[in-house]
């Protein structure tokens, strides 16, 4: 038979008061939102990063992987008395994704302004669409076809 045990009425009542009062408690892990579109020549990533500079933060290309890392650090002290509630997550983070293949590593960029990381990848050759000029055979005149590149699946 299988014995129920009953928490003790004091810590679950401290319990609720503590969640009344604080709300739950918050994972300590950051992981900042990130954005990822497309455009017709590049792949753009966004990223918030409040709280950081540039300083604060690592691109690197390794593998065909982009990983962007780094660390907000926290304001709070821990001596300090006084806080009632801390909500804001600190610590280092880290977020990779694979790129396409082809892409070259060399002309990726990146922008950080008010706190948003941009960086922009382009694509490459084989992936954009590709403009061919066709002339008229015997003529000056010139007309244009166009078309667009896309991998089989």
């Amino acid at each position: 038979m299988a014995m129920l045990v009953r928490p003790e009425p004091l810590s679950a009542e401290l319990d609720r008061l503590f969640t009344s009062l604080f709300g739950e408690a918050r994972p300590e892990r950051w992981v900042p939102a990130m954005d990822l579109y497309e455009t017709d020549d590049a792949y753009v990533l966004k990223a918030d990063l409040p709280g950081l500079s540039e300083n604060d933060v690592s691109i690197e290309v390794e593998n065909g992987v982009l990983t962007i890392s780094g660390e907000r650090r926290s304001e709070r002290e821990e001596k300090r008395d006084g806080w009632i509630r801390a909500e804001r997550t600190f610590g280092r983070f880290s977020r990779s994704l694979t790129l396409p293949e082809g892409v070259d590593p060399n002309r990726i960029t990146a922008e950080f302004d008010k706190g948003v990381l941009t960086v922009r990848v382009p694509k490459p050759e084989q992936h954009r669409p590709h403009r061919v000029q066709i002339r008229a055979a015997g003529g000056d005149g010139q007309r244009t076809l166009e078309g667009e590149a896309r991998e089989k699946a």
